[in-house]
């Protein structure tokens, strides 16, 4: 690496619960340069993963992170580290209890600690409980023995508090992650956190006006105005997306239900979810999507905006 790559790698130290997870997630980040597990802060000298499990330490769990600022910035990074864990929990991520499973973000660079610390607020913002992720100047840095490094390359199925859709997704977030920090709160608790809006009040429930509907994130395509119907059901309803390639869907187990969501292929955002009564005449299917996912172009400002290829879309059969 030539002096100037030299010169523009940076360094910051992670703690997010099981550090496995941490580093993997961490690792599909598109200007990660290098990561190393380890144990940071903590009050003994040298510390083995065995006596840093007893909680006798002080140390975190903690992940050496070296990026290239030029390709992401610190409080892009940040920002992501932040979309993978909890950080209104003290001492615990997941599963794991106890002191060495705190969050926390230590710095070598005074200058990065207004930066570490805008995040935060802002972070703290989409949340109705304190921060208590910790930002601390790094006190000490011990790596974790070499089976601890990369640990979820070398065991696949090893054990991760991280979903495994969640690290397999954080690329298309970095892609996008200044557009969806600029989401309003609604808009990110949708996409971002799986939120669902309220019924009947959405802003699309009732527009059924020639035009798409793209991602509120990506800006992609994903529905128009001419597959789209009253459901009766207080959201938005599709019979089918522009392309279904646009689309990815998942099983959605949460609060006791079996449903499927759907979420948009390019940003990862969250959609909504499909079912299978829908029109019979139109496919049976019923995209339900939340109106703060998705931005409406109308048909008279889709050449403007560059969606102009897909005027003839917006015209019902027939019509």
């Amino acid at each position: 690496m030539d002096d100037e790559g030299i010169t523009a790698m940076a360094v910051i130290f992670l703690a997010g619960g099981c550090y496995w997870g941490v580093e993997a997630y961490i690792r599909a980040i598109p200007g990660v340069l290098t990561t190393r597990v380890g144990f940071a802060n903590g009050w003994t000298v040298g510390p083995t993963y065995t006596e840093v499990c007893t909680g006798t330490t002080g140390h975190a769990e903690t992940v050496e992170v070296t990026f290239d600022p030029p390709a992401l910035s610190l409080d892009n990074l940040l920002f992501l580290f932040f979309a993978a864990i909890d950080p209104t929990t003290r001492d615990a991520q997941g599963h794991d209890i106890g002191t060495q499973y705190r969050t926390g973000i230590y710095y070598t660079d005074p200058a990065d600690a207004p930066v570490i610390q805008a995040v935060v607020a802002e972070v703290g913002r989409r949340y109705a409980a304190p921060i208590v992720t910790e930002v601390l100047p790094l006190t000490g840095f011990y790596p974790a023995e070499e089976a601890h490094q990369s640990y979820l390359e070398k065991n696949p199925g090893g054990y991760c508090h991280i979903p495994r859709t969640t690290i397999e997704s954080v690329a298309a977030k970095a892609a996008y992650v200044g557009r969806i920090r600029a989401l309003d709160d609604l808009a990110y608790a949708v996409t971002q956190e799986a939120a669902t809006e309220a019924p009947f009040t959405n802003e699309f429930d009732h527009t059924f006006a020639p035009g798409i509907y793209v991602d509120a994130v990506s800006g992609e395509p994903l529905f128009v105005s001419s597959d789209k119907y009253d459901s009766g059901c207080g959201w938005q309803a599709f019979t089918r997306p522009i392309d279904p390639g646009r689309l990815v869907t998942r099983a959605d187990l949460s609060f006791g239900r079996v449903r499927t969501e759907v979420r948009a292929a390019g940003s990862d955002s969250h959609l909504g979810h499909v079912f299978t009564d829908g029109p019979p005449e139109r496919g049976g299917l019923r995209y339900c999507i939340n109106s703060a996912a998705l931005r409406f172009v109308p048909v008279a400002e889709m050449a403007e905006q560059g969606y102009g290829d897909l005027v003839g879309l917006c015209t019902p059969p027939g019509g």
